[in-house]
């Protein structure tokens, strides 16, 4: 039975450690990407641009994460804390003085042929807002 715990393991581990590249070979060539209070991203150029821009702006490392998989391996999820902080001012945010911030988060997965074919990330923008401001 197929299990998505260790492909998932290697997408947050590479996030940990910047590795865009090593995220993206988790991913589908057509990964549907959804991002918090934003538009679908389709594809892995679009995910990587997302990324590139998310690293300019932002220094996050994600603790106390805690992995889940269905029984199928068909779909999967992540519960962790994200530990940030916000670096250089992100059109239409607040301005950007280094400011720390804290808060849960959550990814939800779809998986096929051993890839990431969906990535769906929620946060509370509301309490980020309130701690960068």
């Amino acid at each position: 039975m197929p299990d998505a715990l260790p492909i998932l393991r290697r997408y947050f581990d590479a996030f940990n450690a910047g590795d865009t590249a090593g995220m993206i070979a988790c991913l589908s060539p057509d990964v549907a990407h959804h991002v918090n209070e934003g538009q679908v991203r389709m594809g892995t150029t679009a995910f990587a641009e997302f990324c590139a821009h998310m690293s300019a702006c932002y220094d996050e490392t994600l603790t106390e994460l805690v992995l889940f998989s269905a029984e199928d391996g068909a779909r999967g999820a992540a519960e962790f804390m994200v530990n940030g902080t916000y670096l250089k001012t992100d059109p239409g945010l607040p301005e950007a003085r280094g400011q720390a911030y804290r808060l849960p988060g959550a990814s939800f997965f779809s998986l096929q042929d051993d890839r990431i074919i969906r990535v769906t990330t929620y946060y509370n923008l509301a309490d980020w807002l309130k701690q960068v401001s």
